[in-house]
């Protein structure tokens, strides 16, 4: 399953070197959500790490990433293993780039919905 978010890169960590064939490099990205934003670590794995050096804390970068979750020990682990970074607007025109793409009303617009009959009893239950 693949996901992409925006935000904003608050926090690169440095490459760790897991084993002689492995490493791994996480990062936090703040993503706005109403008065509170979301801090959410990710994970880059191999030469993915790579990636990151090319962005600074504080840009606004889109991530996509998939979701990996194992058990180890009787505890269940999830991890946002992060396959693609780059810059927020990237591939768009210069007019959006760093603005934020949410929609202005996640709601339908019911208006052109029939009015209610004031009948009710035609549920099927």
């Amino acid at each position: 399953m693949a996901f992409e978010v925006e935000g904003k890169l608050h926090r690169l960590f440095a490459t760790e070197q897991k084993s002689a064939s492995f490493q791994t490099r996480e990062f936090v990205l703040e993503i706005p959500d109403g008065n509170y934003p979301q801090l959410v670590k990710f994970q880059a794995v191999q030469e993915r790490c790579a990636l990151l050096d090319a962005f600074k804390e504080g840009e606004r970068v889109k991530v996509s990433f998939d979701l990996r979750g194992r058990e180890w020990n009787g505890k269940y682990l999830t991890n946002l293993n992060a396959w693609r970074i780059e810059r927020a607007g990237e591939g768009e025109g210069q007019e959006n780039a760093g603005s934020e793409q949410f929609p202005a009303d996640p709601f339908p617009n019911y208006t052109d919905a029939p009015p209610a009959t004031g009948n009710f009893d035609d549920l099927p239950f």
